[in-house]
């Protein structure tokens, strides 16, 4: 016994030059189960397909992104670079000077 689950949604495609592009999304999932042949009766043979359509339409509209939105992104990992940076600068001096103090002291083995 074969049984296909499929699902659609319809889906809405929204270009940037203002062109609709109306389709649908598919699903598809397979299930197999074999027969036996001792004659008990348990079990149809066939072939099974049950759909599923989504009630609710997916949409995918395409949008340019401003200049000042590039600007913010570029100025965002300029600063996450900067506190790595500094995160790794304190981390080696209090370790440099740690390690320094106990030299000092005989303590370094």
């Amino acid at each position: 016994m074969y049984q296909y689950f499929i699902k659609v949604v319809p889906t809405m495609y929204e270009a940037l030059d203002g062109k609709v592009l109306n389709t649908n999304q598919f699903s598809v999932t397979e299930h197999y189960k074999g027969l036996k042949n001792d004659n008990s009766g348990h079990g149809l043979p066939g072939l099974f397909f049950m759909y599923e359509l989504s009630p609710i339409m997916v949409k995918f509209s395409e949008a340019r992104k401003s200049f000042a939105h590039f600007l913010t992104g570029v100025c965002a990992i300029i600063g996450g670079v900067f506190t790595v940076a500094g995160l790794l600068d304190a981390f080696l001096y209090h370790s440099m000077r740690s390690l320094k103090a106990k030299v000092e002291i005989g303590k370094a083995n």
